[in-house]
């Protein structure tokens, strides 16, 4: 079954999940990330079959998420490594990671974010990089930008959102 395009709602939160919507992308991603760059490293870590793997990986690829990279000739083995714009996901898993360990039942502790260099825990916050505030602290807000469509500005639309909001008993 094919499941349904994100792309055309223009929206970037949208375009991402087109690219690493997958469940399987992102726990794949996270162990490419962690030096996991073997077909039967991730296999053993994740549990998940060959074929499964294969068609994801082949995906990851396509997206140019991971480049694959041969490493053996005999055999002839492969390795997958993340570009750059892979790597530009790690915020992304550190996001992730800190709001499963406030949310999900694997929040106990069984991992923890450190500092390579120090081996301190890290406690991830997310800032504005133009004010240096906290996000949490910032009453922050989605707004159409120059390249939005109608529907987009009708969406986004500070007004109706405020009547959206009213109607659904926020603040």
């Amino acid at each position: 079954m094919r499941r349904t395009s994100f792309e055309p709602m223009g929206c970037p939160i949208a375009g991402a999940l087109e690219l690493v919507g997958d469940w399987w992308t992102l726990v794949i991603m996270r162990d490419v990330l962690d030096g996991f760059t073997r077909f039967d490293e991730l296999q053993r870590n994740l549990g998940i079959a060959p074929t499964m793997l294969t068609r994801r990986l082949h995906s990851l690829v396509e997206t140019g998420l991971v480049s694959r990279e041969q490493y053996s000739t005999a055999p002839k083995r492969f390795e997958y490594v993340p570009t750059a714009r892979g790597r530009d996901l790690a915020v992304v898993m550190v996001a992730l990671y800190a709001w499963g360990t406030k949310h999900s039942a694997a929040g106990g502790g069984q991992v923890v974010l450190v500092d390579q260099d120090t081996g301190e825990e890290i406690v991830p916050v997310f800032d504005d990089e133009r004010s240096g505030r906290r996000l949490s602290a910032i009453n922050a807000t989605f707004l159409a930008g120059s390249q939005a469509d109608e529907a987009m500005r009708e969406r986004l639309d500070p007004e109706l959102r405020a009547a959206r909001r009213q109607r659904a008993g926020h603040s």
